[in-house]
């Protein structure tokens, strides 16, 4: 089991933030590693939507299912992922001085063992680490230029 988290603080308020993060399909505007999103429930937004993700790093390809498994408008949501590589991931917001919002991004992914299993995730967890920094590098700037 591979536990990964990044951290951000955003030049804007939860609710700014959360009116990004909230547009599951425009997660592909800023996450790297999200090639396609296609939804597979009628609901885009809530608790219990499914979707797929066209995930790349590198060489690999994945097409992951996920679904929401928390959501608290303005605050968390919540996932699971149901692929190859399964396991559970949840943003969370929350208020900082000035106006500010510190993004917490966190993983918990198990690697199958044609992936390396336990051997795959420590040396997939810093490469993570650091696609997914850059993610929330991107999500800030896309929520400071229009807050």
């Amino acid at each position: 089991m591979a536990r990964i988290r990044v951290r951000r603080t955003i030049d804007a308020p939860p609710g700014a933030v959360w009116e990004e993060l909230r547009h599951i399909d425009r997660h592909v505007d800023w996450m790297a590693d999200a090639a396609a999103i296609d939804f597979t429930s009628a609901a885009r937004q809530g608790e219990g939507v499914t979707f797929t993700c066209l995930t790349r790093i590198g060489p690999f390809r994945l097409r992951d299912r996920m679904t929401t498994t928390a959501w608290i408008d303005g605050w968390e949501m919540g996932v699971r992922h149901d692929g190859i590589v399964a396991g559970s991931g949840r943003f969370t917001l929350r208020p900082r001085r000035r106006g500010r919002t510190r993004l917490t991004w966190d993983e918990q992914l198990r690697f199958p063992l044609w992936m390396g299993g336990r051997v795959g995730a420590l040396v997939a967890r810093p490469v993570l680490r650091a696609i997914w920094r850059g993610n929330l590098r991107r999500l800030a700037a896309i929520v400071e230029r229009t807050a």
